[in-house]
């Protein structure tokens, strides 16, 4: 279990190294950028590679050279890109990227830094979506290796150092994405020192082939507490992001946290709503999940929303299929189609996978779309509280204009108390509240290689 993470006062940040050639943006630090100091994690943290040649390797594609700036270790797993232009620390902490060498499309990372690990009033990291750094590891055009931001405390590179993930810069990002763009998302290798040898295939890690979800979701529940609320959600964790706690709790509804595999339809009956969560990965390894939840559905009539690999998991359950992206979506300005409004809405996502909406049975209808590629976004009961999108409503780094779908959940648990036959007050006991973990159990990062 996690202790929580305390904020202590530090030095100021010691100057950084010369900057080297491919950085070819260097801010400058204020005197707010010297901050709090960072708890070290030992467990995967490696000495900073700094001046030291890098190689990225598509398995069957390009190679290319740079320099390395995180940490001194070599990793594979699936390259994807993202095209947002902000909120890297959230993005590379979101659960839903594990496995992912992640390559950003925005020329310059790294320049307003990493913030501290403080919490806010729910004890919910304020500007992480997870305590750790997800990614498997980093593609950059340039790196600023000297940052100016209030909240920062540490450089990117220095934050991929103490977390044990490899990052690279000085590459064509461009032609990257080009490549990831017409073959799709591919296997490729971070080697730092020395090119891999891409004839040895043992050399890649297919994440697609592992259960991430197992590895990302918390060990045993944990509650974390809205003051003053009425309302009780459980909230099944495939990888959450804070930021989708925070959008629940903040609204005036407790949460429940339980493990990804976790029979919830045995104790629906406490609790006033479902909630399934984002992750990572391919959603047919979670057979445990998808039966849970089609016993539910069969048990109850309790709200039920989902999000990304939540809703994947939801549309599993109920009887259809799912298909993988050619490269997915990754980015925080995709448009997606609201089909009851007709309104459109510019959505953050992030996911390799989709469901097929010619597979929903008959009482389920798509409920948005996907305007770029037309897969599907979304689905909805015709008449029970039952919806899902799989782009994020709680996107942190924005856009937010589709946060109203958690009011829109929360009222439709409202609604069902108020008119159930018998009232449950089934808010959490104080006795709940002494014995539950108040945070993430069992969550630290394992390399892939080891034991599922």
């Amino acid at each position: 279990m996690f202790s929580r993470l305390a904020i202590n006062l530090a030095k100021p940040a010691a100057k950084p190294a010369a900057l080297r050639s491919q950085a070819r943006f260097v801010s400058q630090k204020t005197a707010g950028s010297t901050g709090r100091k960072i708890p070290f994690n030992s467990s995967r943290a490696t000495t900073p590679a700094e001046s030291v040649p890098a190689t990225l390797t598509i398995r069957d594609g390009p190679v290319f050279n740079g320099t390395a700036f995180g940490a001194n270790a070599n990793i594979s797993g699936e390259a994807v890109f993202t095209t947002s232009l902000v909120g890297y620390s959230e993005s590379m902490s979101d659960p839903s990227y594990r496995g992912q060498i992640l390559v950003f499309t925005q020329p310059l990372i790294g320049n307003y830094g990493v913030p501290s690990t403080e919490r806010d009033e729910y004890n919910l990291l304020k500007y992480f979506e997870s305590p750790h750094l997800q990614c498997a590891g980093v593609v950059v055009s340039d790196v600023a290796l000297q940052y100016s931001h209030w909240t920062a405390v540490e450089s990117l590179g220095q934050w991929c150092a103490r977390e044990g993930v490899p990052a690279i810069s000085g590459v064509d990002t461009r032609e990257i994405v080009t490549f990831l763009r017409e073959q799709g998302s591919s296997l490729a290798r971070i080697s730092i020192g020395e090119e891999y040898d891409a004839d040895e295939d043992e050399g890649f890690t297919d994440p697609g082939q592992i259960n991430l979800v197992k590895r990302v979701s918390t060990k045993a529940p944990f509650v974390v507490e809205s003051p003053g609320a009425n309302l009780h959600v459980a909230l099944i964790d495939c990888g959450v992001k804070e930021n989708i706690i925070r959008s629940l709790v903040s609204r005036g509804a407790s949460v429940t946290v339980f493990p990804y595999n976790y029979p919830i339809h045995k104790v629906a009956d406490y609790y006033d709503g479902v909630f399934i969560s984002n992750g990572p990965g391919d959603p047919t390894h979670c057979q445990d999940t998808v039966y849970n939840l089609a016993r539910l559905m069969e048990s109850s009539s309790i709200p039920i929303m989902g999000i990304c690999l939540g809703h994947q998991l939801l549309a599993l359950a109920v009887g259809a299929r799912t298909i993988k992206l050619k490269y997915g979506n990754r980015a925080h300005n995709i448009p997606a189609l609201d089909l009851t409004t007709g309104q459109c809405h510019i959505t953050s996502q992030n996911h390799g996978y989709a469901i097929d909406a010619s597979t929903l049975p008959s009482d389920f209808k798509e409920y948005f779309v996907n305007l770029n590629d037309g897969s599907n976004e979304g689905m909805m009961h015709r008449t029970r509280p039952i919806f899902s999108t799989q782009f994020h409503p709680e996107a942190k780094g924005g856009p937010m204009d589709s946060a109203y779908l958690f009011d829109k959940y929360l009222d439709q648990v409202r609604f069902a108390k108020s008119t159930a036959k018998v009232y449950k007050d089934n808010t959490p006991t104080q006795f709940m509240l002494n014995v539950l973990s108040k945070e993430r159990v069992g969550v630290e990062p394992t390399p892939l290689a080891s034991a599922a």
